[in-house]
Parts: C-alpha cells; structure tokens; sequence
C-alpha cells in the first residue's frame, strides 16, 4: 500500500485469515510441503522450511499437521503429488492491475478457477507481459531486533531477547545485497523491513538468519511503479475482489496497483 508500512499490510491479512483458519491452514500446508519438497525436510538446513514453519506456529498450526505436510514433501504419504508455482496477471474492477501468484497440483484446473474467479468479480485474465510492466520485482525481509534464547528446560519454549536496535541496524547494514532499510514497530517490539535484489534475497536471509535475529518474512514481493486511487464505491469493489481473489485456495498473493 503506497505511503504505508507494507508490514502494516502483512499484518491486516493475518487478521482477516485468523478468522478463516481452516483455509489459512490448507495454504500454509501446501505451502510448507513446496518448501521441503524443494529444499528438504530438515528446517534448520531449509531456511524457507523453517520460515513457513515458524509462520504455522505463529497460526496455532498443530504441530501434528506441520510434521504430516513435511513428509508428504520428501516423500512419505502421498508422494505422487507435485506442486508448481505459476503467475497470471489480469484487471480488476476499476481497471486496477493484478498480478495473482499460484501454487497449484493441477494447474490447468487453476487457470480454469481463476477465470472464473475473474469474471465473477468483474475483471478478466490478461496475457503475459498485460501488467507485469509496472511492477517491479524485489526481496523483501521482515526482522525483529533480537534473538530466542534457547529454553533451558527440556522441551520448553525458546524466549525472545530484545537486542539494541542501532547495533542490530549497523550489522544488517554491513550485509551485501540489501538496498533499503527501514525500522518498524512490531506490536511493541522493534523490527526491520528490508528491501534487496529479487535475486539476492536468499542471500541476505541466510546471512541474517546466521547473525541469530528473528526472521518473521521473507519472500519475493511485486511492487507497483505507479499506483491507482480510486474512491468510494469503485473502492469497495476493488478490495472486495482482491481479497475473493486471496480466498481461492491456490492463491499464495495477489499484487495490486491499487492504492488504498
């Protein structure tokens, strides 16, 4: 959202999916079977396993369930299944530009479903290249400004540990790759979004995954160059369709140009 923290968005749609759970679950467990099917099922040799593990956590995810989408991405259960990425840009109402990331099992029943998604919402699925255009393409982290120390009972919880956040800022800026850093209020706790090379991301994750502070996202983001503003009603649809695009099931993001 242009002029707005993009954690204050993180934030929003992490409210709206506490109350869609089910449906927040089904995403994170395709989600978390992508990444150890990709990287592996050992999350501390994983770092995209551990992220999303940590985001299922903080979901109230059951641990039962985290374990089962782990196995079924190195192989165990139903191992037949294969997940693929794919992205389809189009318009929505009001003509705002879309860009709709997918992860899917059966990708032509995806482009079948989101057709239809678009129509029902009043927008159309473009070709390639329609939007894309104008937006640009970067690494996005989200740190706070501390570490877990690890709990010295056996089988207790690992509790966090403010560092000094001007310490923490001059060590990430000592990190290669990184191209903006802002600090952010994190419901009271001091944190920092930080923009790289779309190319670079894993390697300014990693590099601060190993200075031991405490990754909350990570991930490939699609900002737009120019924004459109749109008022009133013509508002309200807009949101109502971005957010009917972000229920559909395969759906991982929706990337808008509008400004709201």
């Amino acid at each position: 959202m242009s002029g707005h923290s993009k954690w204050d968005t993180i934030k929003h749609k992490k409210a709206l999916n506490d109350a869609k759970k089910g449906q927040a679950f089904s995403k994170l467990s395709v989600q978390i079977t992508h990444a150890a099917r990709q990287g592996g099922g050992d999350p501390n040799m994983n770092p995209n396993l551990r992220l999303y593990i940590d985001k299922a956590r903080d979901a109230s995810f059951p641990m039962d369930r985290i374990e089962k989408a782990i196995e079924k991405g190195v192989g165990g259960g139903d191992s037949g299944v294969v997940f693929e990425e794919a992205s389809y840009e189009g318009f929505g109402p009001g003509g705002i530009q879309l860009i709709v990331d997918t992860i899917s099992d059966n990708k032509n029943r995806t482009v079948s479903e989101l057709r239809q998604v678009f129509d029902q919402i009043g927008g159309n699925i473009g070709s390639e290249g329609a939007v894309d255009w104008n937006f640009e393409t970067k690494g996005y982290v989200v740190v706070k400004s501390g570490h877990m120390q690890k709990s010295e009972k056996f089988g207790g919880e690992d509790t966090f540990v403010a560092d000094e956040s001007e310490g923490v800022m001059m060590m990430l800026m000592d990190i290669p790759g990184i191209l903006d850093i802002q600090e952010i209020d994190m419901d009271g706790v001091k944190g920092f979004e930080i923009y790289t090379e779309y190319n670079q991301l894993a390697q300014v994750r990693d590099s601060i995954s190993k200075l031991g502070f405490v990754l909350k996202e990570a991930e490939i983001i699609k900002e737009p160059k120019i924004y459109k503003k749109l008022e009133g009603e013509e508002l309200e649809k807009a949101q109502n369709a971005i957010e009917r695009l972000e229920e559909y099931d395969d759906v991982q993001n929706v990337w808008t140009d509008l400004d709201y």
